[in-house]
């Protein structure tokens, strides 16, 4: 018997495919032909995950941590990790002094929190798994702070303080005359060099009549 099999050698992603098989044999009525279709589909695991984490963030807002691969076929599934702990899929069900307001999508990769808290700070990592194998991303760390109330309070106090100062120094100078001075000073100068023009204009139409 013949054998018509096909052998792949280190098979890729780009042998998936269709593949038809004819098979021709001579019969009574002629060429008898035959053909069947074969479906080839490729298994890879998946690579390892690019991982998105901020560094920082403020406490109180919305933040989205996305993990994703291209590699993995089937399309993987994610895991995320905080300081190795795996965080479950209903936070609900965590241990007491984490954040239970965040949300994990493990088809997308996206791991959001609702309203983000200093307990989130720690370092994330994100796994990719499928059926042929799993890799996981270099951990990094997100660090969240309160917002300095105090802080921003106390620069919008210097800034007051400071346009008041300036104001404060504009009245002082307008009563000292200081402004009225200058306007008087520019105001001689004027009239003097206007004086100074008739002058030399008189002698002019002097010397002219003469």
């Amino acid at each position: 018997m013949i054998d018509f099999s096909i052998r792949i050698k280190n098979v890729t992603r780009k042998d998936a495919g269709k593949y038809r098989c004819e098979v021709s044999a001579p019969s009574e009525q002629g060429q008898n032909l035959e053909e069947d279709t074969v479906t080839l589909e490729v298994l890879v695991a998946p690579a390892v995950p690019s991982c998105e984490v901020p560094n920082s963030a403020l406490s109180g807002t919305v933040v989205e941590l996305r993990c994703q691969d291209k590699e993995g076929n089937p399309a993987p599934e994610y895991t995320w990790f905080k300081d190795g702990i795996r965080l479950l899929g209903n936070p609900k069900l965590g241990s007491q002094g984490t954040n239970s307001s965040y949300t994990v999508n493990t088809k997308s990769g996206t791991l959001q929190f609702n309203t983000v808290s200093k307990l989130d700070s720690g370092e994330y990592a994100c796994e990719a798994r499928n059926s042929v194998g799993h890799r996981r991303c270099r951990g990094k760390r997100m660090q969240v702070d309160d917002l300095n109330i105090s802080g921003i309070i106390a620069a919008v106090v210097v800034g007051a303080l400071v346009i008041s100062v300036c104001g404060l120094g504009v009245c002082y100078a307008q009563r000292k005359g200081y402004f009225s001075k200058e306007t008087s000073f520019q105001k001689s100068s004027s009239a003097s060099k206007a004086a100074t023009m008739s002058e030399n204009d008189f002698k002019h139409t002097k010397s002219f009549i003469i």
